[in-house]
């Protein structure tokens, strides 16, 4: 129990410290020493000379005031205090991001004071030029939130205890695992652990064991181990399931006296090889006015997922299926995402729709948005369908119509029958097709022609064998198939948006749930410029001429060396596309009004969109904002913790397969990144990105010239920049860290290292500067800036 005597004592101590601060307030221009604090303080004892000089270094601690190097004291007006989240970049350096700021805060990981990647934490912020630095610098003070509670890695388990090294490649220490925590962990599986103790000081982070996943190294395991990295679910919990399969599956009549019934029109699905859920249809009528009525029929999800129910909070949740290399984990259960939602062809299905009548010169001349029926007369692949845009395809024989069914080239007749030793045929639908691709071109033509950015990145795919080993790495190409698809979808897309803003003139609008794109930022715009001029590509930075010279820059790298790396440089350099119901348009795409309507079995906010404009449809009034905007942000954040998990997926599977080729193996590269530790480096035929080390360039002490992109040879003058072509070979490939190590072809030396000169004391290589050039691995900070063209983006 505190003694009144030291409650006065501490109310004693305050008030002076109080007293103190508020002197150097007054005194904000000028530095005092202790004596000179003593004699403005008219302090002549010696015990209360002791008691200022503790409250002083008090204040000093407490970051109130700052102690310069001579010893004196002056108040800190500079200094500021920030809230932001951990981006740990490496292990030497962290970045604080705060929302709102446009520059990021440098962090030294010894003044991360325990905090850890993913972290809210508060950031005591340097005056720039403190440290002799312009940039933005600081230390943590608090971990406001932690930002995992759980970690996924492999288990080495020794006699005495155990060490948990983690997967995320931002987390850069060991775990400690008691021998009583280990569990039914065996050495070397992979493990999700949860942190029992933080970090402090010299004593490491200690965890538990919670989850086996299974032997390291095993494909199943792997995929599992990113799902848990990201904090996404593995499999649906029963109570889901079961909701899911108390769905009927017969459509009632009086259901489909609602709907405008379109299973007479033609009407076909577009989509990749080995895809389960069909969540989008086109139907196709020629009218006698010489125009055409497309319609897009999107599975009608939330007429079977309804408000108030565990399939919604779990939709709501997840947010967003995702993707990896060799398996989807579906934002809805198999029933709905692969069953009832999924357009397959020669079934009844729920759609809602957008209805256009076009004009052959592209120009929509009239819509309708609404509740419909569908039956689909045919499944295209995206090779099928080129085949057909290709003049390469007649009618096939469908090993997926029933022998009592026929489909005839003609309109459907329901209920026609065949003979018994007929075969089923179905069309090609030629003449729809093209059509369709001929207005599509139109429809991209106009886009690019009223500012829209054609960002076509490469698409990384792997051929599998059964236990998921890759045996090849190929890069997708996007046809004329997959434009056609994606120019419909993004029509639709953008005038449901554009319907629901217009619909209400006055304030307040309408509120809707939009796909928003800002402009990039000028600074990122100039760095991606001086980077393509390396290639010898000139990329204007003035915003009426980013589109053009954009455009411009695409087609000039297609089939080249470089195409990949700037793609995906041109990619990060522009904003983030997020949803929000703020209608501030999509800059990459140049449209005033967008929104997500066409994928609603694998994006929650598509399902958002559905329920909205059938409110407005229905009369109803604006919808409250708030409420919205929370979901828009949770969607935001799930799309894209997903696409991390999609990438991790894709590294790993890249490690593992240069981990089997031949050793010793020549392969070509271009130099993505350099840093003062190594220069990364992009192999070009598997896109997959390694890094020489420093120490690895064994002819000559290299110095790090950030303010150019390059390092330079102390004695050789031997320059190594970003986009040189380089012959490198695989050193080491670390599968737990999804890494790999680089050796450079032609680099051996003399066999010998040179004595390092006395004066750089213990540090090989000496660097220009302390935070890297930037090279997209911070790729939290990345951006969109169009919708992919993967059918599951469209």
């Amino acid at each position: 129990m505190i003694k009144p005597k030291q409650i006065k004592e501490q109310t004693f101590r305050d008030r002076i410290k109080g007293e103190i601060l508020e002197f150097f307030r007054l005194n904000e221009d000028t530095a005092w020493s202790l004596n000179q604090v003593h004699k403005a303080f008219a302090v002549r004892d010696r015990s209360t000379k002791t008691l200022y000089g503790e409250l002083l270094e008090d204040l000093h601690k407490n970051k109130k005031i700052i102690r310069q190097q001579n010893g004196s004291y002056i108040i800190d007006t500079e200094t500021q205090f920030v809230v932001g989240r951990v981006d740990h970049v490496n292990a030497r350096f962290a970045f604080v991001i705060v929302e709102d700021r446009e520059d990021d805060i440098w962090v030294n990981t010894r003044e991360l004071n325990g905090a850890v990647d993913g972290d809210t934490v508060k950031v005591l912020v340097f005056p720039k030029g403190k440290k002799g630095t312009t940039r933005a610098e600081g230390e943590v003070v608090e971990i406001i939130e932690r930002g995992r509670k759980e970690l996924v890695g492999t288990i080495e388990i020794l006699p005495n205890y155990a060490f948990f090294t983690p997967d995320a490649k931002k987390i850069f220490q060991d775990v400690f695992i008691s021998k009583y925590d280990t569990g039914e962990a065996q050495n070397g599986d992979k493990v999700i652990i949860k942190i029992m103790s933080w970090a402090e000081k010299e004593r490491k982070m200690e965890g538990q064991v919670i989850e086996v996943l299974g032997k390291a190294g095993e494909n199943n395991t792997e995929m599992h181990a990113i799902l848990a990295e990201f904090g996404l679910p593995i499999t649906f919990p029963k109570a889901i399931e079961d909701e899911a399969e108390a769905i009927p599956v017969k459509i009632s009549a009086a259901e489909i006296k609602k709907r405008r019934d379109f299973r007479e029109t033609t009407t076909f699905t577009i989509d990749p090889a080995d895809a389960k859920d069909f969540d989008d249809a086109l139907s196709f009528t020629f009218l006698e006015n010489g125009n055409y009525e497309i319609g897009v029929h999107i599975a009608d999800v939330t007429h079977y997922v309804l408000p108030e129910t565990n399939l919604e909070a779990e939709a709501f949740k997840r947010a967003t299926s995702v993707y990896l290399v060799d398996r989807v984990v579906p934002m809805l259960p198999e029933k709905l995402s692969n069953g009832l939602c999924s357009l397959r062809p020669n079934e009844d299905k729920l759609t809602f729709s957008a209805v256009f009548e076009i004009t052959p010169e592209a120009k929509v001349v009239g819509e309708w948005f609404g509740r419909t029926i569908i039956h689909s007369d045919r499944r295209f692949s995206y090779e099928e369908a080129q085949g057909v845009l290709d003049g390469e395809v007649s009618n096939v024989i469908s090993e997926e119509v029933q022998p009592t069914e026929i489909v005839a080239e003609e309109p459907k007749k329901k209920g026609r029958k065949k003979k018994t030793d007929e075969v089923a045929v179905i069309p090609n639908f030629s003449k729809e097709l093209l059509t369709l691709n001929e207005l599509a071109h139109k429809l991209r033509d106009e886009r690019f022609a009223k500012g829209a950015v054609n960002f076509e990145t490469v698409e990384v795919k792997f051929n599998l064998d059964e236990n998921g080993k890759p045996l090849g790495i190929y890069q997708k190409i996007r046809k004329d198939s997959h434009k056609l698809i994606e120019e419909f979808m993004l029509l639709a897309n953008k005038k449901v948006a554009e319907y629901v803003f217009n619909l209400r003139k006055t304030e307040p609008r309408n509120t809707m749930v939009y796909r928003t794109h800002d402009a990039p930022d000028p600074e990122k715009l100039k760095n991606f410029s001086t980077f393509a001029k390396r290639f010898g590509y000139n990329v204007q930075t003035e915003v009426s001429q980013i589109s053009t010279s954009f455009n411009a820059l695409m087609h000039d790298v297609e089939g080249k060396p470089e195409q990949n790396i700037l793609e995906n440089l041109a990619v990060r350099t522009m904003s983030k596309a997020k949803y929000s119901t703020d209608p501030i348009g999509h800059f990459g795409l140049a449209f005033p009004f967008y929104s997500h309507f066409t994928s609603p079995i694998r994006r929650y906010p598509d399902m958002m969109a559905h329920r909205m404009l059938q409110h407005y449809l229905d009369g109803g009034q604006p919808l409250e904002r708030a409420p919205w905007e929370a979901r828009c942000k949770h969607s935001s954040e799930m799309e894209k913790m997903a696409a991390e998990a999609e990438r991790a997926s894709i590294k790993y599977k890249q490690v593992e397969y240069m981990s089997l080729m031949e050793e010793g193996k020549v392969w070509e590269g271009i130099i993505s990144g350099v840093t003062e530790f190594g220069i990364f480096v992009e192999i070009t035929e598997t896109a997959s990105e390694g890094l020489i080390r420093m120490n690895d360039l064994k002819d000559d002490f290299y110095d790090y010239d950030r303010d150019n992109y390059r390092i330079v040879g102390q004695r050789n003058g031997r320059v190594f920049t970003f986009g040189d072509k380089l012959q490198v070979k695989v050193k080491e490939c670390n599968l737990g860290r999804r890494s790999m190590d680089l050796t450079l072809v032609g680099n051996d030396g003399d066999g010998k290292r040179k004595t390092k000169p006395s004066h750089r004391g213990d540090s090989r290589h000496k660097s220009k500067s302390s935070k890297s050039a930037p090279r997209g691995d911070r790729r939290s900070k990345g951006s969109e800036g169009r919708d992919r063209s993967k059918k599951r983006d469209k």
